[in-house]
């Protein structure tokens, strides 16, 4: 359970970082607020952006822009995303608990978070995608999730570059609604290759090894073993690293051979 002492709606994002600097350890930006009542925190105040208009998929400029706030349904059912990237940004959430979970959670709390279940930073770490910061500006996810999760800045937006790139979504899960005990994201773009491998339980991370596999003519089995060979894979209830270290291989090899066909999915 949590407590919050002060709700507040700030009118912009200046207001919204004000807020927030105030007392950084006490005080937060909601996401959807899905995964906070799982555990125990005392809020002294709450920083709501939904009436910032951070609820919009937008192509311009080149890049298709995902504001922090919009849900993951939308993430699923958006035509601007349901028609590019092989429609991975659809696939990789439609398996995420249910319809009303995924009305409530949100693009920019998943990422912001860096949950080792998730989905979404798996795929986006494929799409070579970047976040824009309030203070920091924009820089690429893979370092973003490098950085300390805590940290005194606000996610505004996310940044996919339109390039026609090609890309499959792979997971692993106990049952169709479950958290994945698994996630694999593979991309590709002419002969330069992203392959993303997350819920290992730690969060999302590339594979440069199986990347550089298939750039120089490897086979996905070969990407595979190289990305079970290259990164790290932990215990815990839902399945042992060995285990996810062999499906690896496997979850690899069938998203690199699915974006050989042109990103479409069995």
């Amino acid at each position: 359970m949590y407590t919050i002492k002060s709700y507040m709606f700030p009118q912009s994002l200046e207001a919204a970082y004000e807020l927030l600097s105030r007392d950084p350890k006490n005080n937060a930006i909601l996401g959807g607020c899905c995964w906070l009542k799982m555990g125990r925190r005392r809020l002294r105040t709450a920083v709501d952006l939904t009436q910032l208009g951070l609820d919009r998929i937008e192509v311009r400029d080149g890049c298709v822009e995902i504001g922090a706030c919009v849900t993951l349904r939308q993430l699923e059912m958006a035509p601007e995303l349901t028609g590019r990237f092989g429609g991975i940004l659809s696939r990789c959430v439609e398996h995420i608990v249910g319809v009303q979970f995924r009305n409530c959670a949100t693009v920019g709390g998943s990422v912001y978070s860096r949950f080792g279940f998730s989905d979404v930073t798996a795929a986006l770490l494929a799409l070579d995608a970047s976040v824009v910061l309030y203070r920091q500006g924009e820089m690429p996810l893979a370092d973003f999730m490098a950085m300390p999760i805590h940290f005194d800045d606000i996610l505004v937006k996310v940044r996919v570059r339109d390039d026609g790139r090609t890309a499959a979504y792979e997971s692993l899960r106990r049952s169709t609604t479950d958290l994945p005990l698994l996630a694999v994201g593979v991309s590709r773009l002419d002969n330069e290759w992203i392959v993303s491998v997350g819920a290992r339980p730690a969060s999302a991370r590339r594979s440069a090894e199986a990347a550089a596999c298939l750039a120089a003519g490897g086979t996905p089995a070969e990407a595979g073993e190289a990305a079970a060979r290259e990164l790290t894979f932990g215990t815990d209830l839902r399945a042992g690293a060995d285990y996810r270290r062999e499906m690896t291989k496997v979850l690899v090899r069938r998203a690199a051979e699915a974006c050989g066909k042109g990103g479409e999915q069995a």
